[in-house]
């Protein structure tokens, strides 16, 4: 019973984590009307599968970060109450932040569920010199990079097309645009299954294959289902009326910045990044919300400790 009920929850985390996240690639589409919210996230929930797939052969490292080993003792990591705690906490953390509109990273929840079970199993002797170098520090700077070379690309391709008198079609821009946001969604998609199967990979029954293909399906039916709130928030009120250098600008800063993290195995949030881009071609551009990115900001401050409470008493009760 305890192996079906982890299934359930990581295919719940799953769900939670496609709903939160599947749109933050194809925002900038739909931001700046480039797409339909339909064609969008049929473009990201396509690419995403995509990626999710690859997933299933080549992403090892992300497997070994998020399974809690190296945190705590194998065998605490190893169980299936620890397991469970995590998924449901991580879970309701990423549904609760979706139906509230608040883009929020399934890496911070999953990282705050995992100190939250280990210290009510472990206590203080947790490897806190672990989840500094592995999480926090990546986590705490993507979106200030973002930030920055969002503000930066827009202004270079502003000063280069006057400099120069280029005249770049829409056309090609909107082709750029798609293509970068297409990236996207297959790098999340490659990030993000690794992390949630890792969570099931002490059930024996499944390969890696099988688990990943059926995280992969969740995280689709999530996006497809239960996106809207999340896109009006990428999409409108942080950058209002993108036009589409923006969009296409700011996908290029995400999409660079996800590569190089996923080339060296860093777990950082492609929320973070996409949220900092996004606000960052708006502040030059003067569209960006200060009070809307400080309330997203302040989502992200509490998804940790709550994920991490959650995932703590779900563990105690489940431990007895």
């Amino acid at each position: 019973m305890l192996l079906i009920s982890l299934f359930i929850a990581t295919l719940f985390l799953a769900y939670s984590n496609g709903a939160n996240d599947n749109f933050k690639g194809v925002a900038t589409l739909f931001g700046s009307r480039t797409s339909s919210y339909q064609t969008a996230i049929l473009w990201a929930t396509f690419t995403t599968l995509a990626g999710a797939v690859t997933a299933t052969f080549l992403a090892s490292t992300l497997i070994k970060n998020f399974s809690g080993k190296g945190l705590l003792p194998d065998a605490i990591a190893n169980t299936p109450e620890f397991h469970i705690a995590v998924a449901i906490a991580a879970g309701l953390t990423v549904l609760i932040a979706t139906v509230m509109g608040f883009p929020i990273s399934t890496t911070h929840c999953l990282t705050g569920a995992i100190v939250g079970a280990g210290l009510v199993a472990f206590g203080l002797q947790l490897n806190f010199a672990v989840l500094g170098t592995s999480f926090i520090l990546p986590l705490l700077l993507s979106p200030i990079i973002a930030i920055f070379l969002g503000a930066v690309i827009y202004t270079l391709s502003g000063y280069i097309s006057s400099k120069f008198h280029l005249s770049v079609s829409h056309k090609m821009i909107d082709t750029c645009h798609f293509i970068s946001a297409g990236i996207i969604g297959f790098i999340r998609g490659f990030n993000d299954t690794p992390k949630i199967f890792s969570i099931i990979l002490i059930i024996e029954y499944f390969s890696i294959q099988g688990g990943m293909i059926t995280i992969a399906i969740a995280m689709a039916l999530g996006g497809l289902l239960n996106s809207q709130k999340i896109a009006v928030t990428m999409s409108e009120k942080i950058t209002s009326s993108m036009n589409h250098t923006q969009g296409l600008s700011a996908n290029i800063v995400t999409g660079v910045l996800v590569i190089a993290a996923s080339r060296f195995g860093l777990p950082i949030s492609t929320t973070y990044v996409s949220v900092g881009s996004i606000l960052g071609v708006g502040l030059i551009g003067k569209k960006a919300s200060m009070r809307v990115f400080y309330r997203i900001v302040l989502s992200w401050i509490l998804t940790l400790p709550t994920a991490a409470i959650v995932s703590g008493i779900i563990y105690r009760l489940l431990h007895g």
